[in-house]
């Protein structure tokens, strides 16, 4: 089994609870739109910082055009909101656990693409619409597959983390939204 099949498999009960938490929020409406930004902002920041420290880039050489934090703060600014204090990042000590997390925030910018369509023209939606290298989903998850991980549970488990994030982010969030 591939480690993207892997990842894909044994993470899709988090994935399809950060669906429905995050399915919550009526991105038409600007306060649940910069209240699901808030959410992401207190996570997003934390795990691409994780990522390069444990070297991302070796990985990933085009992770400079992946990064996303720059675009989620820029459109939280625009909408005259600020960045809330992130989460803690997680601890990524292996090759395995980078592609883990990585997975996981690859994989968001498939969701954004969709949302993005969801959010009024007047706002800002950089941070959902498309960007980074021609073809990113693809060669991230040839590179991904490349990676010949012999056990696939520690990506496994660094996805399972960085899901859990979301989902502390958007219920801290929810929670504070009228």
């Amino acid at each position: 089994m591939s480690l993207h099949s892997a990842l894909r498999a044994q993470t899709a009960d988090c994935h399809a609870a950060v669906d429905t938490l995050f399915g919550r929020f009526n991105l038409s409406r600007i306060q649940d739109y910069q209240a699901f930004l808030r959410a992401h902002a207190r996570v997003v920041p934390s795990v691409e910082h994780a990522l390069e420290e444990a070297g991302i880039a070796r990985l990933l050489p085009d992770w400079p055009e992946r990064r996303r934090v720059h675009r989620l703060a820029a459109d939280i600014r625009e909408l005259g909101d600020r960045l809330p204090a992130p989460l803690p990042q997680p601890a990524l000590r292996c090759e395995a656990a980078v592609w883990g997390a990585a997975y996981v925030l690859e994989g968001s910018k498939l969701g954004g693409a969709l949302l993005a369509k969801t959010v009024p023209d007047h706002l800002p939606s950089s941070y959902l619409s498309p960007q980074g290298p021609k073809s990113a989903m693809r060669l991230f998850m040839d590179r991904l597959d490349a990676s010949k991980m012999d056990d696939p549970g520690v990506a496994v488990a660094a996805a399972r983390d960085v899901f859990d994030l979301f989902l502390k982010a958007g219920h801290l969030t929810l929670e504070a939204v009228p």
